[in-house]
């Protein structure tokens, strides 16, 4: 009851406050009298509304408007214009024509102004929320001409503002998160709602926030708008969203104020409060023994009501496992415990194992008196199988020497069943690794023994793959590896690294190193090599080499003078024995070939080729060989010359079939005009046969009577020299001549007629002579 009388008298309060705010402006909008803003100003007087007869007009000196800051409500809907105000001049004592002017923002569309009056209407409904004032000009013109009368004055008309919004959500609809078990004021989230209205003019900005919805879950300030806890141990598990409803209500809350709503979704987050769960506290298992190692054997599973990084568990074996056959691990996708076989397992030795398996949370929060674990019993039944044998050792490792005899033993392995039956098993060698069959294996006791000869240099080392089976059951079958390594003995002599050749200057000084000679050995020895270098005993007191050990399994081969010389001995080869220290030592016998080189001042080799002995000082080889040509080219001639002398003379006449002026050589020489006609008898020329057979020229020496001076395919050094041997100036005279035109011979008064082949030779034979001559 006393609530309702509050809320009738507020309801008052604001009824009065409403009448207050529209009668207000038009009060204030009249002329106030004697108002000491008035002012005149050309001749003008300030009058004053409701002045009495009698009293005195007060002169102004300038002229003054006389109204107040114009006020209007806004959303005002009458049936007529509303009144804004009202303008009054001195100017305006009723004598005078004029007119009142308005312009400005919304002059003739929002507000009109009466000319004769000056009273100022709002023609349209105003909101404040669009604009809240607007700035004007009014002035005083004549009625008749428009002249202006005064200058234009400013004022402003304010929209005065009335509740008409509703505050609103403008971030809404809400969403916020807050951890379970939170304590009770502990702040969710805030919410802001705005109003339009004006914040400084009333209440009607002034908010006031309630809650609707949501209790007695959350509360919210009515202030701030903050959201809080509002009751004790909310529970995720139990709920985990919330949807709240929230209030702004404008005026202060009070009655007849507009509100606006939101929704809020608020969920709570997990924390771990929730231990793991195991879904059965036993659980039984049946593993067959021969469950390879890393298998999964069984899953156990622990529930957790939490989510997320709370809800992970970490399982482990507690009790059970002092062997160390198990493990527990988690699965990350089920976060499930999967129990795997770490050792195998021996139905013959253990048929039963039972563990405790222990679930922990992974997360752990003090707050929440943890960490929370839980415990299950798994118990675990092996089941028997077949089983393949089981060597002794996974691979075994064997020597021997490889100088051993056919069918020796090299080792033995060594397989059974590890059934409770106890079957027999049979050996067997995997011929995919021995392809040459150099091993064999008993097939009962599984010794092993050697098939053919072995040889270290070839291959040190045999991996060979042994299988076991079972008597009783062939499908049963085991694998071992053996490695035989292959011993060395000492079976191979050292020799040579390289096949070496060593080159001898001659200018080489006594106790120079010729080459350094070392040796390999194929064999292995432990102790490692050792090397023991001589010469053979016919070569220990030769006069020329001696060795010298180096001290490193070389040695170096040394000369013992230095009158070496290629013309007496090119080459020279030095028998050496190396020995090895093996038991019994092997020796071999290498030979070193020797050359004897002509080397530089520096003692580089230049030639090591066999050059005459006798060659006079400064001349080259090329001479040399210039000259044996020559020499050879001679004998040539000289063998022909004797070859032709035992033909048969023949008649100098030119057979029919060659004549002679087909063998019209041009030549250069200047012929002797009249005074030469003797020269040649032209009867003879158009008559080969002749009188006697044979027409000798007149003004031919008969020395050169087969020897014309012209230039012989361009040959033209010497006619002498090269035509006539017999008067050369650098040749010894060989007694003959030479017919360039027919290349026939000429010695003795004989003309020796050549075949083709031989003049042939006879031409090339001159033309190489004559240019090795000259």
């Amino acid at each position: 009851m006393p609530k309702q009388s509050e809320e009738m008298l507020m309801d008052l309060w604001m009824s009065l406050l409403l009448v207050w705010i529209t009668c207000v402006p038009c009060v204030s909008m009249t002329p106030i009298i004697g108002q000491s803003k008035s002012t005149q100003t050309g001749g003008s007087t300030a009058v004053a509304s409701g002045l009495g007869e009698g009293q005195r007009l007060l002169s102004r000196a300038k002229r003054g408007w006389v109204w107040n800051q114009m006020f209007v409500l806004e959303e005002f809907s009458g049936p007529d214009p509303i009144l804004v105000g009202r303008l009054h001049t001195d100017l305006d004592v009723g004598s005078k024509n004029i007119k009142y002017v308005l312009a400005g923002e919304g002059a003739g569309t929002i507000f009109a102004i009466n000319e004769l009056t000056g009273d100022i209407h709002a023609m349209k409904r105003l909101d404040r929320e669009e604009k809240a004032e607007y700035t004007l000009t009014a002035q005083v013109v004549n009625a008749d001409t428009d002249e202006p009368l005064e200058p234009p004055s400013e004022f402003i008309i304010k929209v005065q503002d009335i509740n008409d919004n509703p505050p609103q959500f403008i971030e809404g609809p809400y969403r916020a998160s807050v951890p379970e078990m939170s304590p009770v004021g502990t702040p969710v989230t805030r919410v802001t709602a705005t109003d339009a209205d004006d914040p400084v003019y009333g209440n009607s900005a002034k908010l006031v926030y309630s809650i609707l919805e949501g209790q007695p879950y959350f509360s919210v300030d009515p202030n701030s708008a903050t959201i809080k806890i509002a009751l004790h141990g909310m529970d995720r598990e139990m709920r985990e969203e919330y949807l709240v409803v929230i209030q702004a209500k404008d005026m202060g809350g009070h009655m007849g104020g507009l509100s606006g709503t939101t929704t809020v979704t608020i969920t709570l987050t997990d924390i771990n409060d929730n231990p793991p769960k195991f879904s059965k506290s036993l659980y039984e298992f049946i593993i067959p023994e021969d469950l390879p190692t890393g298998k999964m054997g069984g899953k156990v599973k622990a529930n957790d009501r939490d989510i997320g990084e709370n809800a992970k568990s970490t399982y482990s074996v507690i009790e059970g496992n002092d062997q160390g056959v198990f493990e527990i691990v988690t699965d990350p996708q089920t976060q499930e415990g999967l129990l795997r076989l770490k050792k195998p397992l021996d139905y013959e030795s253990k048929r039963a194992y039972t563990l405790k398996v222990e679930a922990t949370n992974v997360r752990f929060e003090p707050s929440s008196g943890g960490p929370f674990k839980d415990t299950a019993t798994v118990k675990i039944v092996v089941e028997d199988a077949d089983e393949p044998p089981v060597f002794s050792k996974p691979m075994y490792s064997l020597e021997v020497n490889e100088n051993a005899p056919i069918n020796t033993v090299i080792g033995t392995v060594n397989a059974r069943d590890p059934d409770s039956t106890g079957s027999s098993v049979r050996y067997f060698i995997d011929r995919h690794t021995d392809l040459e069959r150099q091993f064999n294996i008993n097939v009962d006791d599984g010794k092993i023994t050697l098939a053919k000869p072995l040889d270290r240099e070839t291959d040190m080392w045999h991996n060979i793959t042994v299988t076991a089976t079972e008597v009783r059951n062939h499908s049963q079958i085991s694998r071992a590896i053996v490695a035989i390594r292959v011993m060395d003995i000492n079976d191979n002599a050292p020799e040579f690294a390289t096949e070496y050749e060593a080159f001898l200057c001659e200018n080489g000084k006594p106790g120079q190193v010729i080459q350094t000679v070392s040796a390999v050995d194929k064999d292995d020895p432990i102790q490692g090599h050792y090397f023991d270098y001589r010469l053979v005993p016919e070569m220990l007191n030769n006069p020329n080499f001696t060795i010298k050990n180096n001290q490193d399994n070389s040695i170096s081969v040394l000369a013992k003078h230095d009158t070496f010389r290629r013309q007496k001995q090119e080459m020279y080869f030095l028998p050496i024995i190396v020995t090895d220290n093996g038991n019994p030592p092997m020796s071999s016998t290498n030979t070193l070939t020797i050359r004897v080189c002509g080397c530089s001042k520096d003692g580089i080799v230049q030639s090591c080729n066999v050059e005459a002995y006798v060659l006079p000082i400064g001349l080259s080889m090329g001479a040399l060989i210039a000259i044996l040509a020559c020499i050879i080219l001679l004998l040539v001639i000289v063998v022909l010359f004797v070859t032709l002398r035992r033909h048969k003379n023949e008649p100098l006449i030119i057979k029919d079939d060659e004549d002679v002026r087909e063998n019209i050589i041009r030549y250069d020489d200047e012929g002797g005009g009249e005074e030469d006609t003797e020269a040649f008898d032209i009867a003879t020329l158009q008559n080969p046969d002749g009188i006697n057979g044979y027409l000798p020229r007149k003004d031919i020496k008969p020395d050169l009577q087969f020897m014309p001076r012209a230039a012989i395919y361009g040959l033209h050094y010497n006619d002498e020299c090269m035509y006539d041997l017999k008067n050369t100036k650098r040749q010894p005279s060989i007694g003959f001549k030479v017919n360039l035109l027919s290349f026939d011979m000429y010695s003795g008064g004989h003309i020796y007629k050549l075949s083709k082949a031989q003049k042939g030779l006879l031409y090339t034979t001159l033309c190489i002579y004559t240019l090795l001559c000259y």
